[in-house]
This record gives structure tokens, sequence and C-alpha cells, in this order.
């Protein structure tokens, strides 16, 4: 009996990405985005004083993380390497996705693009962006003459 992996849309996912790059501009951000192997699955979220991304990167490294803020966009790419799996005659059945990931958000206009900052733990990483603080509208006395 073989062992064959169902991938129901497998097709329509390679059908995207050549339309995709057919109908692209080439940048630098469209061409990276054609070699993506995997999306990871991501949370926003907003509280008083920060926006919060939580992505999901299982198996991911820091090291090969790599977080960008440029021109009002938040990038997020890195690769998941696989791993080394004994070369036999035996079946094998990989199901794990493993290659390089990219995402990217729009940052709202309050972000403090400065003080953004990153954390992993336990195949989560976790993203927060301060927010400026509020500008207070001053009052201007007039004075007399």
């Amino acid at each position: 009996m073989t062992v064959v992996r169902y991938q129901p849309w497998t097709l329509i996912d390679s059908l995207q990405r050549q339309l995709d790059q057919a109908f692209s501009t080439e940048t630098d951000e469209s061409a990276a985005a054609a070699d993506v192997a995997w999306i990871p699955q991501v949370d926003i979220y907003e509280e008083t004083d920060r926006y919060v991304v939580v992505a999901d990167v299982p198996g991911v490294e820091p090291k090969d993380i790599r977080i960008t803020a440029d021109k009002g966009l938040l990038t997020i790419r890195g690769e998941k390497h696989s791993r080394e799996t004994p070369q036999s005659n035996a079946r094998q059945r990989l199901e794990r996705r493993t290659g390089t990931f990219l995402r990217t958000f729009t940052l709202p206009e309050g972000a403090d693009v400065d003080r953004i900052a990153a954390k992993q733990a336990h195949g989560v990483l976790e993203v927060v962006i301060p927010k400026q603080p509020q500008l207070q509208p001053r009052t201007i006395e007039v004075r007399a003459a």
C-alpha cells in the first residue's frame, strides 16, 4: 500500500501564486512573497497604551525571525527549518510545514515605531507596538497690546 498525502488546496495555492506573480509589480516585497512556504496565524488586539500582534510560529528559532518597521509597515518574516530525517528505505509521512514565512501589517497612525519590542516563548511570537503619547492641545493666552 502506498501512503499518499492528501492536499486538496495545493493546485489552487499554486494557481494563486502564479496569478499573483503575473499581475503584480515586481518589488522586493512581492518577490519575497512569491517564495513564502507558509503563513503563520496571527491575533491582533489594541490596548489603551499599545497594540499587540501575537503570531503562532511553532518550531521557529528566535534567531530565524526578522521583524522590520518601515514606511508604515510592520513585516514579520522568518524560516522554519526541517528536521534532519534519517535516510532509509522506510516510508515517511511529513505534514508539518517548513520553509519561509512572511506577514505584513499596516501600522496604525499613532504607533511608536522606535519602541517596538518582540519576544517569543513556546512557539508564540508577541510583538508589542506602543502608542505615542497623545498630544494635548495647547491653549494660548491673548494679551492686550
